[in-house]
């Protein structure tokens, strides 16, 4: 368990100020944590706001089985619910427990883990040798690998996958070396990939701040977990069930992620479905003494959008505001 305990929860106190602001707008104390992850978010959150009830989401056999130690260690059954699942599940899950309206706030923090990226047989990582996995949810055989992937697309949907979803400049190179590797062997290691990679770049670009094989693996990642499919198809389903002055807050870590994102609310405000706002007109990002603790916070951008009261909202018009934290 010290790994996870271990673990560093990206921008929280941002992320805490923005879902605190949701229950004052709201009156609610019930929040959504959709990546349960290592608890950071969820326990800070449940010791922060008394009162206060959390329903936290995971699919990772890993998270679930240490995060319910963690509830009854820290005696917080009833006050942290941990459901195994996929977030896109979630909306379902609210809809058969007739949560509309509920939430106060709901954090959503993407990517990878840093225990998945640590643990090195879990495939996501190429700074060991490993089972070439990248499964969030390892415990479901139904899901292909990264390897099952490789060894079975064609040259050209492995190329699409690795440009589309890593914007990486030679995948399709790098997908005519997998291909030709697996016509000898099959593709079955971290190390197979992160060496077609690293060679395929020319020697004086093997050597800079990102390794030759960073694009190729977060393209691997994203297919085999289908995080952008499954983003898309989340976001706009999530409003229906904040409160009145109840705040969304979505963490994402690249460019891809960020898009959706920043578009999906866009869409949701235009919609006018159920009136909302904007928070954060540019992303928030971690503060430099963040960045001190934790180089991995880097790359985080937070938005945040505040379902607005149906009374608020006078002959159409919007309210522009900027989250202050």
């Amino acid at each position: 368990m010290s790994e996870y305990l271990a673990h560093y929860s990206v921008m929280l106190k941002e992320c805490l100020d923005a879902l605190e602001l949701g229950s004052k707008a709201s009156g609610s104390l019930i929040f959504a944590d959709l990546t349960f992850g290592a608890g950071g978010h969820t326990f800070a959150l449940s010791d922060q706001v008394s009162g206060s009830t959390v329903y936290s989401t995971d699919q990772d056999p890993d998270a679930l089985k240490n995060g319910e130690e963690n509830i009854r260690r820290r005696g917080k059954e009833g006050k942290v619910n941990l459901l195994p699942m996929n977030f896109q599940e979630f909306p379902e899950w609210c809809e058969k427990n007739q949560m509309h309206g509920k939430f106060a706030g709901i954090l959503m923090d993407l990517g990878v883990s840093s225990h998945q990226f640590d643990k090195m047989e879990r495939g996501f990582s190429f700074r060991a040798d490993a089972p070439l996995d990248m499964r969030m949810n390892y415990g479901d055989n139904n899901i292909p690998t990264a390897a099952d992937l490789l060894n079975s697309l064609s040259e050209k949907e492995i190329a699409d996958i690795i440009f589309n979803y890593g914007e990486e400049r030679l995948s399709r190179k790098i997908a005519a070396r997998i291909v030709e590797l697996r016509q000898k062997e099959k593709i079955a290691t971290t190390g197979q990939i992160e060496d077609i990679c690293f060679h395929a770049y020319p020697p004086k670009d093997r050597h800079g701040k990102t390794h030759p094989a960073t694009r190729t693996f977060q393209a691997l990642r994203i297919a085999v977990n289908e995080e952008l499919t499954v983003l898309e198809n989340t976001l706009p389903k999530l409003l229906p069930f904040l409160a009145e002055g109840g705040v969304l807050a979505v963490i994402s870590f690249h460019s891809l992620e960020d898009r959706i994102v920043k578009h999906t609310f866009k869409e949701i405000v235009e919609k006018e479905d159920f009136p909302a706002t904007i928070l954060t007109k540019k992303p928030l990002t971690a503060t430099e003494e963040e960045l001190s603790q934790n180089s991995r916070s880097r790359s985080a951008k937070l938005r945040l959008l505040q379902r607005e009261s149906q009374l608020g909202r006078v002959d159409g018009t919007k309210k522009k505001r900027q989250f202050q934290v």
